[in-house]
């Protein structure tokens, strides 16, 4: 996949926005429906085996769709959305993180997260 402009990666994430809510919410479906199915576990109105396996199932397919746009899903918890592209000749992420309202952070390629910036006002 090619690389994203600041403009198109925000784009992008503004039409993934339903996919990564809904993987939010399986993802936590997933860790009670596991916690109950523990020994000892708590019950749950969720269900039981069956109903994990196709939280499973559902998570992977989110996680997929949300490849296949050529944004690298980093962490699924919490939730890590890197966008490749280029900001004044170097390669960058553009860098979503669970609870971020906007597209507003990047890092360099050769950095990761720990070298998570700001991106600078347009």
């Amino acid at each position: 996949m090619g690389l994203f402009t600041l403009p198109q990666a925000r784009a992008e994430l503004a039409r993934l926005r339903p996919v990564l809510d809904e993987i939010v919410t399986v993802r936590a479906d997933m860790v009670e429906l596991s916690a109950a199915l523990t020994p000892g576990g708590t019950p749950t109105d969720l269900g039981g085996l069956p109903e994990r396996k196709a939280a499973e199932a559902r998570l992977n397919e989110l996680m997929t769709e949300v490849q296949q746009t050529g944004a690298e899903l980093k962490g699924v918890a919490p939730l890590l959305v890197d966008f490749p592209g280029d900001l004044d000749g170097v390669p960058v992420l553009f860098c979503w993180l669970e609870g971020d309202q906007d597209l507003a952070w990047y890092h360099r390629a050769d950095l990761g997260f720990a070298g998570r910036r700001r991106l600078p006002a347009e």
